[in-house]
């Protein structure tokens, strides 16, 4: 089967806030960016409902909304935005070479990698039916819409505590569902949550069930794995924090990354180990994991690309 190719200056893979901030950028510089939006365009804003924290929506947005206005930011500088999943890469040479849907082959003189993480969850049904309606993987987007209530968090580690001690703040009461008989959590972490009294632990707790009336969540069903025991906790709000997988496999073999497959870039930098490649967003940052800080590295990686290139034509002549 005969591949179509295509030579692009800059590719962005991706299309949440770093992707389309990049493309933003990129776009402003004459870079002419083709941007791939991959499989669920607009990234992780898209399945979440109100977003109050992102600067110049004084009234807040709806994330799929917000992603919204992204694109149509993107593509007011002539963003050339396409439906596609980018399947493999060789980043061997220059420049390097993209299959994007197995198909076609592109060649970029830069890459721009904006491919996000996604949230690990349970995998009950019921979690996935109040999923923005009770049910959220980001206590600090969401927390404040339960302001007052009670809601239960589920996880062990250093995550799941400091959402814990956060919702704490802001909740009358918060339940917290251990697996095992102990945190996974650094000690300064468990003790913050050992001493912040509206916090309840529930150790050798699976949850088997979020209950809810059809629209919003009003309870969850628990196991003790102990003793085999189910109970029912009344909560109008349920947090998963058990962790995020980067989306990062298709660079396996190229890009350096941490045993958790977050992309390491360079100090202060959104440089990878391969010349022309950059990495940005929640691909490369597990530590923030917000929409604003997803936009600014992506900011970042588009003004180093430009001076990648800028330095590159200036070696040729």
């Amino acid at each position: 089967m005969p591949q179509e190719t295509e030579h692009i200056q800059c590719l962005i893979i991706g299309s949440g806030p770093a992707g389309y901030t990049a493309a933003i950028y990129a776009a402003r510089a004459d870079l002419k960016p083709v941007l791939y939006t991959g499989i669920v365009p607009g990234g992780q804003l898209t399945q979440t409902t109100d977003v109050e924290n992102f600067p110049g929506y004084p009234k807040g947005i709806m994330g799929p909304e917000m992603m919204e206005d992204f694109r149509k930011q993107a593509e007011r500088f002539d963003t050339d935005i396409r439906f596609g999943y980018v399947t493999s890469v060789d980043f061997s040479s220059m420049p390097h070479k993209v299959v994007i849907d197995e198909i076609k082959t592109v060649t970029a003189d830069t890459v721009i990698i904006a491919t996000g993480a996604s949230a690990k969850w349970l995998g009950l049904d019921s979690e996935q039916k109040y999923n923005g309606f009770g049910v959220s993987a980001c206590a600090v987007c969401d927390g404040f819409f339960f302001k007052g209530q009670d809601v239960a968090i589920v996880g062990a580690g250093d995550t799941a505590a400091e959402e814990a001690t956060y919702l704490a703040k802001l909740c009358k009461k918060v339940h917290m569902l251990v697996r095992r008989d102990e945190f996974r959590a650094s000690k300064a972490m468990q003790h913050r949550v050992l001493n912040t009294p509206n916090i309840q632990i529930h150790y050798h707790s699976e949850t088997k069930e979020i209950l809810g009336d059809g629209k919003v969540v009003t309870g969850i069903r628990v196991l003790n794995n102990k003793t085999k025991e189910e109970k029912t906790i009344d909560v109008t709000g349920f947090f998963v924090a058990i962790g995020h997988h980067p989306n990062t496999e298709l660079f396996k073999n190229w890009l350096t990354m941490d045993e958790t497959g977050y992309l390491i870039t360079q100090p202060n930098s959104t440089k990878t180990n391969i010349e022309g490649v950059f990495a940005c967003g929640d691909a490369q940052d597990k530590l923030w994991r917000q929409a604003v800080t997803a936009a600014g590295t992506g900011c970042i990686a588009a003004l180093e690309a430009e001076r990648y290139l800028a330095a590159k034509e200036h070696e040729i002549h």
